[in-house]
């Protein structure tokens, strides 16, 4: 299994997030990194730089302007610090130029927890980079491949950021395969939270199957995506209750892997999320350590060429054994 990671994304250190009405330390932190690179999963390799075209084929270009200067506005404005909305349009956006970085930022942001520092769009564009290389080596004939993608990417969409996340790897890493020749593509999220952004990305498509378990909506983040009633054709919620273990997790995961299969993908995208677990700070199922690697069977049974993506997982003293883990099941 090739896995890929670049120390520039290192460079995203957020001061803190803000969330229930105060300021908390934030818990998507350079420390997740060295818990999964000292977890023995193996040599990553660095990503080459494939530019901002294929980024451009999934997110706007105003937008991915946004992220590279935001926070140079922000410091431009006086401010100090990690750039922080405050305001957001409740009814819809507007396009167009804004005088002050406070509306532009709430223009592409949809919560308060996802600040931009100095080292955010680089580590942002290198966690891009890192999932084309892991799809790349698929599409040369790796059959598994991990791109050990910080920061996350999965709750961003076209054009706004969110949930610790600025540009939608998975979604990146879906537009190359297809521009590459593959006709049918699907993306499992195996997340704790939903994957609004990918979800928002491709609803409606005929080539893009996205499957989905996660917490239920109705108590959890990102409350206004993800629910059951919002499944279509290539699209498939699957919500659980919080306190989920792995005897209700698992039916689950065999309904949406028969749902993938029945679609016949030519590739696999997994946006794999190791805060299901028990000890995460901030998620609520009860997932255990050895139950990642029989997840990871489950999955590795489709027999697809697949991608393995980083997204969440914030219990950072068990994040590195539970990616071992889940990796070991490939």
């Amino acid at each position: 299994m090739q896995i890929f990671w670049d120390d520039r994304q290192r460079q995203h250190a957020p001061s803190g997030e803000f969330f229930n009405g105060a300021m908390h330390k934030a818990v998507e932190a350079p420390a997740r990194v060295a818990a999964m690179l000292d977890a023995g999963i193996g040599q990553p390799e660095p990503p080459t730089d494939q530019g901002l075209s294929p980024i451009l084929q999934v997110h706007d270009s105003q937008y991915v302007q946004f992220l590279k200067v935001a926070h140079a506005d922000w410091l431009a404005a006086g401010r100090s610090g990690d750039a922080f909305p405050y305001t957001f349009p409740l009814v819809g956006r507007r396009s167009r130029q804004w005088n002050r970085i406070d509306a532009t930022i709430g223009n592409y942001s949809f919560d308060t927890s996802t600040p931009i520092g100095p080292g955010t769009w680089q580590a942002a564009y290198w966690s891009a980079q890192t999932a084309i290389a892991a799809v790349d080596a698929v599409l040369s004939g790796e059959p598994v491949s991990f791109g050990l993608c910080r920061p996350p990417g999965h709750h961003a969409g076209r054009d706004y950021c969110g949930g610790y996340c600025y540009l939608n790897n998975a979604a990146i890493a879906v537009e190359r395969a297809i521009a590459a020749g593959r006709k049918r593509v699907a993306v499992l999220d195996v997340d704790y939270h939903h994957g609004n952004g990918t979800q928002d990305i491709f609803a409606g498509r005929e080539d893009v199957f996205f499957a989905s378990i996660h917490a239920d909506p109705g108590t959890d983040y990102p409350f206004y995506w993800g629910h059951a009633d919002e499944n279509e054709r290539n699209i498939l919620n699957l919500p659980l209750a919080r306190g989920t273990e792995w005897s209700a997790y698992e039916p689950a995961l065999t309904e949406a892997i028969d749902w993938i299969g029945q679609e016949a993908p030519e590739l696999l995208i997994v946006c794999y999320g190791a805060d299901t677990h028990e000890a995460d700070p901030i998620s609520y199922f009860q997932l255990t350590t050895r139950d990642y690697a029989e997840m990871a069977r489950r999955i590795a049974l489709l027999r697809l060429p697949t991608v393995i993506l980083m997204e969440g997982g914030y219990a950072v003293e068990a994040l590195g054994a539970n990616v071992a883990e889940f990796l070991s099941g490939f």
